[in-house]
């Protein structure tokens, strides 16, 4: 079988037009940051977090109240100083994402560290494909790009609205992929797997009420949880694993974990509060580097519920 890709952008004569300029200059200084040593780099990104705390006010108390809701036995200076650290990580990704564009393979290398491949290696063996739970840890992109050297995955793509944004980012992340099918391209993602392709989802963000199940995430107790993640294990030729990517004080670490034993089970709620409990899991191994500025707990039990974000 074969899945339908994502199309290469083409190069437009219309980038050159002044609504472009910006998104050039922008290019221009992230590719140039890209270039200066890591440690520099670094220092960089903590000033960005800085930045996003005034720019970003909105995303700022997204993550403030999901580390409250998360973290209750936490004291209030240990939350704060988690979100501290989790907006140096932010502004950190920033910079990543020119690194996971344009370093090249030597630089990935010496940057790069992957442990528990074999699981992914056992699975390819038996000819089957490998559905990889991963969730939206800071270093993400970047962590593409390493994932890429070892074993170019398949991955939904979400086209920019910016046309030369689209261009960049296609080409950039490329460079990491097999190849990328629409973000709602669920038989694509199924076809993949049956042909025995290592293919990433990330099950760990608010999809909406549809196809969904209500369960524990930390101390919220009834989180809006996708049944995506059982729909490719159910008709896919293929097993699971668990991804999740790191900073290190060396650089960045990829961590594959096996997959559940008897899954999917049966029981859709029982197994995607399995995969939160493993998402959890993994959010522990460096919880100042995930991604707590997304709204993961906006879809409610009910509908007339109040938000938590008032």
């Amino acid at each position: 079988m074969s899945a339908k890709k994502v199309v290469a952008p083409k190069f437009e004569i219309a980038f050159f037009l002044p609504k472009y300029w910006l998104t050039w200059l922008s290019i221009l200084i992230l590719y140039s940051i890209s270039w200066l040593p890591y440690k520099i780099q670094q220092y960089i990104g903590k000033l960005l977090g800085k930045l996003l705390k005034v720019v970003a006010k909105k995303r700022y108390h997204i993550a403030k109240r999901n580390i409250e809701l998360c973290f209750p036995d936490l004291s209030a200076q240990e939350q704060a100083a988690m979100l501290k650290a989790n907006l140096d990580n932010a502004g950190m990704a920033i910079l990543e994402t020119g690194m996971g564009w344009w370093w090249p393979a030597w630089r990935v290398d010496r940057h790069a560290e992957f442990e528990g491949y074999e699981h992914i290696e056992a699975i390819l063996a038996k000819g089957k494909g490998v559905l990889a739970y991963a969730i939206h840890n800071m270093s993400l992109e970047f962590a593409s790009r390493i994932l890429g050297h070892q074993y170019p995955s398949v991955v939904f793509y979400r086209k920019h609205n910016n046309r030369l944004m689209e261009y960049m980012q296609y080409y950039g992340r490329n460079r990491a992929n097999k190849y990328m099918i629409n973000k709602r391209n669920v038989r694509g993602l199924i076809h993949a797997l049956d042909d025995g392709e290592l293919c990433i989802y990330l099950p760990d963000q608010d999809y909406g009420r549809a196809l969904s199940e209500f369960t524990p995430f930390f101390a919220v107790p009834e989180v809006a949880t996708t049944k995506g993640s059982l729909l490719f294990a159910k008709q896919a030729n293929c097993e699971t694993i668990f991804l999740v990517s790191i900073r290190t004080d060396k650089g960045y670490k990829i961590i594959a974990l096996p997959g559940l034993e008897n899954f999917p089970s049966g029981d859709d709620k029982d197994d995607v509060t399995r995969i939160n409990q493993m998402i959890e899991k993994m959010v522990m191994i460096a919880p100042e580097q995930y991604l707590w500025m997304h709204k993961r707990f906006k879809t409610r039990p009910n509908a007339d519920d109040p938000s938590l974000y008032d």
